[in-house]
């Protein structure tokens, strides 16, 4: 594996995410007087980390409506796997199929030993197997470098900062007095404008720095970084043929796929992916120096 700047810059911006989370705890605190909301609030973060880590791969397979399959079932898919997974001298992932037409993979799974990579039909019948191959290295490395924690953690802390404005707004004003009253204002205002844009967009860089790691990590894999950019630009290319119907079960892990599934979304502000195009050379570039 690469040793990447992009992993000290997901730490930093992990850390950042946290200290938002103390800065609005202690305008809260000091607004209303009531120290014991910072462990309500503390309690319900943890909660909410652990219970998005333990349940990721329930969730999304849940809402991708996939289903496992043997190795009877895909004997192909699973020799596949097996070779890559025994490169990286690692755990060999359980594998899943969503019946989605629209052409998308996924990893997730809290851990290498729990580690689950889920193909859509769609990609399935789009990539060949060579560009499928590239494809399963990158989704690999996402559960290797235990990304499935990094992006939970960042999901759950970037909810949390938003649940924690809203109830500044409901609860945070009107109990101090004289200065404190102003505090609570200013804090209140700048944290119901600032707190969950930043947070969104702190949540979409590490998700963004986590595409050009495993990108670069799975092109190693692989040995193929020009059969990932290919799937790559067929996947873009297909997405904006069959986007994945917008719903809140699909936005909650969409972060988790190789491709936007959204299609056009992808060059929005808050974009959990990095520009298609940009990816593409990269690998390209990665392909000339190797």
């Amino acid at each position: 594996m690469h040793q990447h700047h992009g992993r000290l810059r997901t730490a930093g911006l992990l850390a950042f995410l946290f200290a938002m989370v103390l800065l609005v705890g202690a305008i809260v605190a000091y607004s209303t007087q009531e120290p014991i909301f910072l462990f309500v609030f503390a309690g319900v973060g943890l909660f909410s980390v652990a219970y998005s880590y333990w349940n990721s791969d329930k969730i999304a397979i849940r809402a991708m409506r996939a289903y496992p399959v043997s190795r009877d079932q895909a004997p192909a898919l699973y020799q596949m796997v097996e070779e890559l997974a025994q490169r990286a001298q690692q755990p060999v992932p359980r594998i899943f199929i969503s019946p989605q037409p629209t052409p998308n993979a996924f990893a997730t799974g809290r851990n290498p030993d729990k580690g689950v990579v889920c193909y859509t039909e769609g990609i399935l019948n789009l990539l060949t197997p060579r560009e499928l191959r590239a494809v399963t290295g990158h989704e690999l490395m996402h559960i290797y470098n235990r990304d499935i924690l990094i992006s939970s953690v960042a999901a759950a802390v970037a909810g949390f900062l938003t649940t924690i404005t809203q109830f500044f707004i409901l609860f945070g004003g009107g109990r101090g007095r004289g200065n404190q009253n102003v505090v609570a204002l200013v804090g209140g205002l700048l944290a119901i404008i600032l707190m969950p844009l930043a947070a969104g967009l702190i949540r979409s860089a590490i998700s963004r720095t986590r595409e050009y790691d495993a990108d670069a990590d799975g092109a190693e894999l692989s040995g193929d970084p020009l059969a990932l950019a290919s799937a790559l630009d067929k996947l873009e290319n297909g997405i904006s043929r069959i986007p994945l119907q917008e719903d809140p079960k699909h936005d909650a892990h969409a972060h988790m796929m190789i491709a936007n599934p959204f299609g056009p979304r992808a060059k929005q502000m808050f974009s959990t992916h990095p520009p298609m195009e940009d990816r593409i050379a990269r690998l390209k570039d990665m392909a000339r120096q190797s």
